[in-house]
């Protein structure tokens, strides 16, 4: 698609026409026609053939304007927590991310937003207008993210980690399908035997919980089961903790409780053992992430392994890539797997 901006004044194809019709970037445009950088022999043809169609030569000024680049990429983490946290779950998303950006040198601008605090939409302006970052890496989709059109308007390349909330907005890496391990879960407890199976997830509005709630729901019924319970609360140990004790208040409480993270799942072990119950003989207990600290908490938690740093992995390479870098190495990206430890076991009767 031509650009507006670009034909608006002179009636000429511009740079961004010529990025826009080949799917890379202005910089790449720039690094085909300067003979810098790493482009693939691909990519350096599909640039010229776009420029061959939209009868397009460089200028030789605004290609060298367009050839300054801040060599950095943006990362958007969120935090339900009272002050900006990281999280346990991104340590390695940002590991994987830093392992392709390094060699390249390219450094990672990393941004930690408050759940509803902050203006997202005037950090991402500011940045381009002062061309702090060459593309951003977003995280935590949510159902009608404006985030992908903004990011369209302004020119900078960007890459989702997960799915984003209707096709076509965004370029993504996620696991195929994105509900992948709810299934496997399910499976395992009902192979357990439980019939009573409660669903501790992430934020209503997110779209990966949404996805993980309906196949829960949905592989439940393949057993002929419901849910004991589906909940939406943060992604916080304390928000876990607190929907823990509510689910072991009611009269007939889950036998075996789902969480959407293994720090909820962790914040729910020490709540339940808290009561006096016991896991797994009284309430088994799953997470989801594969964080190493599962491993050293006691009984050590049945989890789904979410392979962090092969997403962080992907995800830069695709958003290299945008830009018009080559990737060389094998950048796989496998499906999330279940993970049995001592966490889980059969119900007692009742």
């Amino acid at each position: 698609m031509t650009s507006p901006a670009g034909r608006r004044k002179h009636g000429r194809p511009t740079i961004s026409d010529v990025a826009a019709l080949a799917g890379v970037s202005a910089g790449a445009v720039s690094k085909v026609f300067n003979g810098t950088g790493r482009i693939s022999p691909p990519t350096a043809e599909r640039v010229r053939e776009a420029a061959r169609k939209l009868n397009w030569t460089p200028n030789p000024a605004a290609i060298a304007l367009r050839t300054s680049r801040a060599q950095a990429i943006g990362l958007v983490l969120t935090s339900s927590s009272p002050v900006p946290e990281v999280g346990a779950a991104n340590v390695g998303l940002i590991s994987g991310i830093e392992s392709l950006l390094s060699p390249r040198e390219y450094g990672l601008l990393l941004n930690v937003f408050l759940t509803g605090h902050h203006d997202e939409s005037a950090f991402y302006r500011s940045l381009a207008e002062r061309q702090r970052m060459d593309g951003v890496i977003l995280t935590n989709s949510v159902v009608g993210d404006t985030r992908f059109d903004l990011m369209r308007d302004l020119g900078v390349p960007a890459v989702l980690v997960g799915t984003p909330w209707k096709p076509g907005v965004v370029d993504y890496i996620d696991a195929d399908p994105p509900s992948a391990g709810i299934p496997e879960t399910v499976d395992h407890l009902v192979g357990l035997g439980h019939r009573d199976v409660a669903f501790v997830s992430g934020p209503a509005g997110f779209v990966l919980p949404n996805i993980r709630r309906e196949a829960f729901t949905a592989r439940l019924a393949h057993h002929g089961l419901t849910p004991h319970s589906v909940s939406s609360v943060g992604y916080s140990p304390a928000a876990a903790a607190e929907e823990t004790s509510r689910l072991l208040d009611v009269a007939a409480p889950p036998t075996a409780i789902l969480y959407g993270t293994d720090t909820m799942a962790i914040a729910g072990m020490r709540t339940i053992q808290s009561r006096g119950l016991r896991v797994p003989e009284d309430v088994s207990v799953v997470g989801f992430e594969g964080l190493e600290v599962g491993e050293w908490v006691d009984p050590q938690l049945t989890t789904v392994q979410r392979f962090a740093f092969q997403r962080g992995r992907a995800a830069a390479a695709k958003l290299l890539g945008l830009l018009g870098e080559t990737i060389e190495e094998d950048v796989p990206l496998e499906k999330p797997v279940l993970i049995v430890r001592q966490s889980t076991a059969p119900p007692r009767s009742r």
